[in-house]
C-alpha cells in the first residue's frame, strides 16, 4: 500500500478508540443565496435530528484531484487586527503553501490556521498562538513530510488526515492546559491538497466557502447561542443581541477531553475559502463578506477589506481573516 493510500484510506476498522469515527452534522437555517453543500460526500442523504445527537459515519477519505492549469496555485491573504476596542490582539493566524514541480511531485499542499484567544491579560494570545504552532508542527511532521518522501514502504497503521487532525488539536488542548491555565482559543484549520480540504474545528472561529452559487458555512458554531438555535429556542435575530453570545461550550485548554469536528469536501474550481474570527462574521454580514470576496482580485486586498468594514460597523472585537481561493479548471 502507497503513501498515499494509507493515508487516504477510510478511518473504519482502526482500533483507535480516540479516532473521529462520526460526524455531527450542523442544523442551520440557510439564509438567502446560501448555497447548498455540492459535494455528495458530506450530504445526509436524509434529515438528521441535532438535538437527539444523532451522528453519521465519515466518509471515506477520498484522492485529492488537481486538474487544474499548469503552473497555477493556490493564492491567499491573511490579515489581523485588534479592532477600534480592544488594547490588544488575541487571535493568532498561520498560512502556508508548499508547491513544486517534478516528474513525481504530489499536488500542492496547504494548511491554514485561525485562533481566537480567551482569558485576561496575554493569557488569550498565549494560549492562540500555542494551539497554531502545535497544530501546525503536528501537521508538518505528520503529513507533510512523509508526504514529500512519498514512501512506497512504511507502516500499514498511517494514520489517516482526519486523525492526524484531531491528533494534532488534541496536543494543543494539553499544552494550554499544561502551559497557559488561565487560557483558552477556538482554533479552525484547514488542510488543502489539491482541490481535497479537510476541515478541523473547535469554538466559533468559522470557515466560509464562497463562489458563484453563493456563501456557505462550512463549521458549527460551538456556542451557547447555536446550541439554543438548533433546539428552536433561539432567533438568529434573537442571537445578534443574547447576552451570552459569546459564551463558548467547547474551547482548546478548557477541557483535557477535547471533541474536534473534522469533515473532508471537495473544493469548487475558482472557489473561495474563508476562515474567520468571530471579530468579523460578528460585525460583517454574510451576504457583505461574499461581495467584497467576490469583487476583489486579489484575496489580500480583500482580507483588508473585510477587517476595515468590521472596523467600521464597530470593531469591537479582534478580526482575523485568511482567504484563500483555488485555480480555474483546465480548460
Amino acid at each position: 500500500m502507497s503513501f498515499f493510500q494509507r493515508l487516504f484510506r477510510p478511518n473504519a476498522g482502526k482500533s483507535d478508540d480516540k479516532a473521529p469515527e462520526a460526524e455531527t452534522v450542523a442544523a442551520t437555517s440557510p439564509a438567502p443565496d446560501v448555497m447548498p453543500s455540492p459535494d455528495p460526500v458530506t450530504t445526509p442523504a436524509q434529515p438528521i435530528d441535532l438535538a437527539a445527537g444523532v451522528t453519521r459515519p465519515l466518509p471515506p477519505e477520498p484522492t485529492p484531484i488537481y486538474d487544474t492549469q499548469p503552473g497555477a496555485n493556490i493564492v491567499f491573504g491573511q490579515s489581523s487586527d485588534q479592532g477600534m476596542v480592544r488594547n490588544n490582539n488575541q487571535d493568532a493566524a498561520l498560512s502556508l503553501l508548499f508547491t513544486g514541480a517534478s516528474v513525481d511531485m504530489h499536488p500542492p499542499f496547504a494548511l491554514f490556521i485561525v485562533a481566537d484567544g480567551m482569558g485576561g491579560h496575554s493569557f488569550g494570545e498565549k494560549a492562540a498562538a500555542i494551539a497554531t504552532r502545535t497544530i501546525a508542527a503536528e501537521i508538518i511532521n505528520q503529513i507533510y513530510l512523509p508526504m514529500i518522501k512519498m514512501a512506497e514502504n512504511g507502516d500499514a497503521e498511517q494514520p489517516t488526515i482526519a486523525e492526524i487532525l484531531t491528533q494534532a488539536f488534541r496536543r494543543a488542548n494539553e499544552q494550554i492546559i499544561k502551559k497557559v491555565k488561565d487560557g483558552g482559543t477556538t482554533a479552525t484549520a484547514v488542510i488543502m491538497i489539491g482541490n481535497l480540504a479537510y476541515i478541523a474545528h473547535v469554538g466559533d472561529s468559522r470557515a466560509y466557502m464562497i463562489n458563484q452559487r453563493g456563501i456557505e458555512q462550512i463549521t458549527r458554531d460551538h456556542s451557547l447561542v447555536q446550541r439554543l438555535i438548533e433546539l428552536n429556542q433561539l432567533t438568529l435575530d434573537e442571537a445578534k443581541e443574547h447576552s451570552q453570545r459569546n459564551v463558548l461550550y467547547r474551547a482548546l485548554g478548557q477541557s483535557v477531553d477535547l471533541e474536534v469536528d473534522i469533515q473532508s469536501r471537495r473544493i469548487p474550481h475558482d472557489s473561495y475559502v474563508l476562515l474567520c474570527s468571530d471579530g468579523l462574521w460578528g460585525w460583517v454580514e454574510d451576504q457583505n463578506i461574499k461581495k467584497t470576496v467576490q469583487e476583489t482580485l486579489d484575496p489580500q486586498d480583500a482580507c483588508n477589506k473585510l477587517i476595515a468594514q468590521a472596523n467600521a460597523n464597530g470593531g469591537a472585537d479582534n478580526i482575523t481573516a485568511v482567504l484563500l481561493k483555488l485555480p480555474p479548471a483546465m480548460v
